[in-house]
């Protein structure tokens, strides 16, 4: 079935773990250290199992002579920071001492059977295996979007690279970013390009299950185990069997459920609420947390050892403020998208003003925030083209800006996009025509009726006028403090 070389310099433990295999059809060679290791030629195995602490040199130092064969690192539990650091350097996977038999032969014949397929390929091949998921390429070559992912800044593609690097290797990987970033895309990219992907993809936001549930939620109950348990229930971490358990949020699990999922991880198996039973169970984790894991760490709300597990490979996400240059990109992506789903015939184009806006606002919500404004904008949007009003993103709370409502006795104000412009206002951007506007009007207009021209809030006709520099008149400022 293939041939491993087993690197520890425990001759009791060297000794089981090759009876071990041997009795599994596996051809076995043994070395006690790094040096005796590289007597042998090391492209001739299929796998390399070796001890993280060796006499001489640590086991880590095969996995650049190995080039590449896979390297498993056994560690003991007390060793967890060093085996996360080992999974970095490039080792296949690590697994504790003292190990279970049926999680070793299960791990060797995973990696080995991965091995085998993607022997002799290179990434274009990876990619090619994987033809019907939706990969498309900029002028430049570049991946201008990966799964549900849209972007071709610098740093999305140095995301992509590392989501396809990552993705066929079956290890934990922990997802990071701000809230609406698209932490749930990145997830979903990732099995549809591992070998999972024809399994099932179970996705779990541990903030909205009670904390009172998520164990049952979880991990499943038996029949009587509590109050209201009137059948024995299929936990979701069995439900991914075979295929990839996605938990967004898990900064929020309860200590008790990191316990058990903490088992999950490391023995492979699930005990259900009320069961003294232990079933074995394939899964592979991607986790997903807004929060810093490390500060919850330090202040004991997040077990320690379950923060190793999960940090064996970290991906952060970028927010949309720092790719700016991808915005237009996806809004556009998303104006199509929900055209589909809103059943709208015609597509509206972003109008100049809007593409300003859009390029000019920061994004505190992120993509989740644009695609908020995208779908109000093509519901509110009146002709073909999306104005900068219908996005709504002057208002504080989300509301239809009051240069769209208009009732039938009480019409609205009148939107800026109405007002006289000078003879050569295409040539101004947004910022020049609001300076313009405010400068030309102020005198006339309390700054409640400016804000209410260009349909924006008292406050951020105040911002406006901060960051533009442009001051108030002194006959408005002595009003307000006369009031």
């Amino acid at each position: 079935m293939g041939e491993i070389l087993i690197v520890e310099d425990e001759s009791v433990i060297r000794a089981a773990l090759k009876r071990l295999l041997e009795r599994n059809n596996y051809k076995v060679t043994e070395a006690e250290s790094v040096s005796e290791a590289s007597e042998n030629d090391l492209s001739r195995f299929d796998l390399i199992i070796s001890d993280l602490r060796l006499p001489g040199a640590p086991g880590t130092d095969l996995i650049s002579a190995a080039k590449s064969v896979p390297v498993l690192i056994m560690t003991s539990y007390a060793s967890m920071r060093s085996a996360v650091d080992a999974m970095k350097m490039g080792a296949v996977d690590y697994i504790a001492k003292p190990f279970d038999h049926e999680d070793m032969i299960r791990t060797v014949r995973r990696i080995i059977d991965d091995a085998q397929k993607s022997k002799g390929t290179d990434t274009a091949t990876v990619l090619g295996r994987f033809e019907d998921q939706p990969v498309y390429l900029s002028e430049a070559g570049d991946r201008a979007a990966l799964g549900d992912l849209v972007g071709s800044c610098q740093p999305m593609q140095v995301l992509y690279r590392r989501m396809l690097r990552v993705a066929p290797a079956d290890i934990t990987v922990l997802i990071q970013g701000e809230s609406g970033t698209g932490k749930e895309l990145a997830a979903r990219a990732i099995h549809q390009f591992s070998p999972r992907k024809d399994q099932p993809l179970v996705c779990v936001n541990c903030a909205a299950i009670p904390e009172s549930l998520i164990e049952s939620e979880l991990f499943g109950h038996e029949k009587g185990s509590f109050t209201g348990a009137t059948a024995a229930r299929l936990g979701l971490v069995e439900a991914a069997e075979g295929g990839t358990l996605f938990l967004d949020e898990i900064g929020e699990l309860p200590l008790e459920a990191q316990a058990r999922l903490l088992r999950v991880l490391q023995e492979g198996e699930v005990r259900r609420v009320g069961s003294v039973n232990a079933r074995k169970v394939d899964i592979r984790l991607i986790a997903a947390t807004h929060r810093n894991l490390k500060k919850l760490v330090k202040e004991g709300n997040f077990r320690e050892d379950l923060y190793y597990r999960l940090q064996v490979i970290e991906i952060a996400l970028p927010p949309l403020r720092d790719r700016i240059a991808d915005v237009l990109e996806i809004a556009e992506h998303l104006i199509q998208k929900h055209c589909r789903r809103l059943k709208i015939d015609s597509v509206p184009k972003l109008s100049q003003s809007a593409r300003e806006l859009v390029v000019r606002y920061d994004w505190p919500g992120n993509v989740r925030e644009l695609e908020n404004a995208i779908q109000r904008a093509l519901i509110l949007a009146d002709g073909i083209d999306i104005s900068g009003n219908d996005l709504g993103l002057a208002q504080e709370d989300w509301e239809v800006p009051n240069t769209l409502v208009n009732s039938d006795d009480q019409p609205g104000p009148t939107p800026a996009a109405e007002v006289a412009l000078p003879e050569d206002s295409e040539d101004l951007s947004l910022e020049d025509y609001f300076q313009h506007f405010v400068v030309e009007h102020q005198e006339g207009m309390s700054e409640t009726e400016l804000a209410q021209k260009l349909g924006i809030s008292r406050k951020c006709l105040w911002e406006r006028r901060q960051r533009q520099g442009i001051p108030r008149p002194k006959k408005a400022a002595s009003n307000v403090a006369e009031r």
